[in-house]
């Protein structure tokens, strides 16, 4: 079974995590917030976070190094290795990283950007975890899911900023 094949058939309900919302703007100013390291840096975490890019090289087998800062001054260190990229519409990623004295955040993402017949964009971002334990722990320890609502927040405002 190829490995698409089996992102699709198999049942993952237990161990992610699936964000969307529609945005104000093309789906081709998206991609390019999306994909150029010197927008991404602006928008990119949860509220109060910034983010530090170290390599951005957004093709299959390329990597995305990169720290996120917390308000705190906790840095959350992060790998992500690109496993395929269809321009303009989907990015998806195997993710590693964390606080440096925790197991971290491994996963799998995709973001698909999806025309609507208005002429915004409807993005998709889905993390599958290892195991529902993992996607607990990260839940817990790194609030997930509400830093994933935030950070989506931040690419409206970014994007909003832009036109």
């Amino acid at each position: 079974m190829t490995r698409e094949a089996a992102r699709i058939t198999e049942d993952t309900s237990d161990r992610e995590v699936i964000f969307t919302r529609v945005l104000d703007a093309p789906r081709q100013l998206v991609w390019e917030a999306f994909t150029d390291p010197q927008q991404v840096v602006k928008w990119w975490g949860p509220t109060g976070f910034t983010t530090t890019n170290y390599e951005m090289d957004v093709r299959p087998g390329g990597i995305w190094r990169h720290t996120m800062h917390g308000p705190d001054g906790t840095d959350y260190a992060n790998e992500c290795k690109f496993i395929e990229v269809v321009k303009p519409e989907r990015i998806v990623y195997a993710q590693t990283g964390g606080k440096a004295d925790d197991s971290g955040m491994p996963c799998e993402v995709t973001w698909t950007f999806e025309e609507t017949p208005d002429g915004r964009t409807k993005l998709t971002g889905r993390m599958v975890f290892p195991s529902a334990e993992v996607l607990a722990h990260v839940a817990k320890t790194y609030g997930v899911i509400e830093g994933g609502k935030q950070t989506l927040e931040r690419l409206a405002a970014h994007l909003s900023a832009k036109r």
